[in-house]
């Protein structure tokens, strides 16, 4: 398995370890083994930009995981070296060490967006030219990786996790892409949302649905592991209820998200890329791994109340007091410093005139 050392990877990994397999694991850095809590497994070095590295952890397996990726938007080469190039050589390599499958971990970014009102699933043609660089070379990615399995006779199965929260295997963790919009609320650090939408799920559901895509998934097919479809509003909503915490965070139009781009580069706290891409409409069906997988997605109250409380041991224990300071966590200050003047009270108000939310989690 590669990307063992993530937070879905070392959920995946763990699975695999509890229900009995054998499991080995690449790294490069040998102090990210610590993120699996001491499970029991053969770690190998290997880079999986490196072909010869790669067949070698592959040696003598069985059924291959690949795991890794990098979500980002920059450098936009590391990005598509990572999430466009790797699974093709995971999967080349798999294939000269014959083993039998493997099961490559995509995204819904993959998919492309959903148009407006509609929900997105595996069936969707890939809508590109927004310039998503991530999304651009996750679908990239997993064709290189369904076309190099039919090229060389290996099964390939793929999967298209949505946003993933929950808690990782080792608690000591500060947190992975995923899981940091809830740190950040719960920090005073979330400024603001981009009125999107997105589907959430539990890492544990994720990770469970792996195996089950590996035992029963259709070569050359890929499956959604998706769990609740939210806009970014309500989400921030049920922090704020779950939590008890309430904080002002101020909402995006999702129109303004496409202009917003342009001042990338400029002085100040810019929104760019990923404003864009919170701004799309990620809703997604799962209906094709339910049916096929049995995937399942527990309550999303449920993993948001084990990721607030997770969050919340970590602030006890201080490991969030010497976080840099950001424009994003600027600007949060400045909201509750305008809240507390009075400033704000008018927003709520407006939203009547307008028809649209303008502040979410109060």
């Amino acid at each position: 398995m590669t990307g063992a050392t993530g937070f879905l990877g070392a959920h995946v990994a763990s699975a695999l370890a509890e229900r009995g397999d054998d499991v080995r694991v690449t790294y490069r850095d040998l102090r990210r083994l610590r993120r699996l809590g001491g499970l029991d497994c053969e770690p190998v070095r290997a880079d999986i930009l490196d072909p010869t590295g790669m067949r070698a952890a592959m040696r003598g397996v069985e059924i291959a995981f690949h795991a890794a990726g990098y979500v980002a938007s920059q450098p936009v080469e590391r990005v598509f070296r990572l999430n466009a190039v790797a699974p093709r050589i995971a999967v080349e390599a798999a294939a000269a060490e014959d083993v039998r499958r493997i099961v490559v971990t995509s995204s819904v970014a993959a998919l492309g967006p959903a148009p407006a009102g509609e929900v997105g699933d595996e069936r969707q043609a890939y809508r590109g030219g927004l310039g998503l660089t991530y999304a651009d070379a996750k679908h990239e990615g997993e064709q290189e990786a369904l076309a190099a399995g039919e090229r060389h006779g290996i099964e390939v199965v793929v999967v298209n996790p949505s946003y993933v929260l929950g808690v990782p295997v080792d608690l000591n963790q500060p947190g992975e892409t995923s899981t940091r919009a809830v740190g950040n609320y719960l920090l005073g650090r979330l400024s603001l949302v981009v009125a999107g939408a997105a589907n959430f799920v539990d890492v544990r559901d994720v990770a469970e649905s792996h195996l089950r895509a590996a035992d029963a998934g259709e070569a050359g097919e890929r499956y959604v592991l998706g769990g609740h479809n939210l806009g970014w509003v309500e989400f921030v909503d049920r922090l704020a209820r779950l939590s008890r915490i309430r904080r002002r965070v101020l909402v995006v139009p999702a129109e303004l998200a496409g202009p917003a781009r342009l001042a990338d580069g400029l002085p100040g706290p810019n929104l760019g890329e990923g404003a864009f891409f919170m701004a799309q409409n990620w809703r997604v069906s799962s209906r094709k791994a339910r049916r096929e997988l049995g995937h399942a997605a527990r309550p999303l109250s449920e993993t948001l109340r084990a990721t607030i409380d997770w969050y919340r041991d970590l602030i006890s224990a201080g490991v969030f007091d010497r976080q840099p300071v950001s424009p994003m966590s600027v600007m949060a200050t400045a909201l509750r410093v305008g809240e507390r003047a009075g400033l704000l009270g008018g927003l709520q108000m407006a939203e009547r005139v307008v028809g649209r939310r303008l502040v979410a989690g109060a």
